[in-house]
This record gives C-alpha cells, structure tokens and sequence, in this order.
C-alpha cells in the first residue's frame, strides 16, 4: 500500500471510466466520517455493467498487491460496494443512485477533483 490515497483514488477512477463507467465523482470525507477517507461513487448501465466495473476495480487492486477489505453486492449487480479502507467505492445502477443519492447525505463534503484520462479507451463488451 504504497500509493497515497488520492493516487489510487485516480487509478480506480481512471478503472471505472476504462470499462464505460459514468457519473463518476469522488468526495473528500475526511472529517465527517470515521470509517473512511474518501468516496468513489459512479454508475454502470445494468447489473451486468456494475458487476464488471467491480470486477474490474478488484482485478486492478489485486494486480498492485491490494486486497479489498470486503466487497458487497456482486450477486446482485445494482449497487456494488467496495471498502478499501481509506476509499469506499459505490458502483450504482442509474436508478438506484438517484433513490440513495450519497451526494446529498456528504453534502459537507469536499469534492475531489480527478485526473482521468479520457483519451484512454477500454472494452466493457467482452466482459459482459
């Protein structure tokens, strides 16, 4: 766990928006929350797409010798947390973002403005 938090924020950021993730924001909750540091939060198209992304997000940290602390909700697909300690990713169906709308409940949150790079282009299809 060498990287500090906002490098690694930007590696799962630039993750989610390799495999056509949208929607993505990232909040600086340091100070308002005593279980984490930061939220990624975006969305995928479907159950299929949000569970790709996740896997994806988890491939990635795996592949840097990290190793999520826990993950919730692949079986379903519409609403994926992953807790890495210091970042706390929500993948959300569309739909399901707007019921839940964690913007609003961090509202006193700073938002973090992220480096990803849109020039970079992955394939969702064959993970689907």
């Amino acid at each position: 766990m060498g990287k500090n938090p906002l490098e690694r924020l930007n590696e799962i950021a630039q993750v989610i928006y390799d495999k056509k993730g949208s929607n993505i924001l990232a909040l600086d909750v340091r100070g308002l929350s005593s279980i984490t540091d930061y939220l990624l939060i975006a969305e995928g198209n479907v159950d299929r797409h949000v569970t790709a992304i996740a896997k994806a997000i988890v491939a990635e940290l795996k592949g840097k010798g990290e190793t999520p602390f826990h993950t919730e909700g692949l079986q379903n697909g519409d609403w994926v947390v992953i807790d890495c300690s210091e970042i706390v990713i929500h993948i959300f169906m569309p739909s399901l973002r707007g019921i839940y709308s964690l913007e609003r409940l961090w509202d006193d949150s700073k938002l973090v403005d992220l480096n990803i790079d849109i020039t970079k282009a992955g394939s969702v299809e064959a993970d689907l």
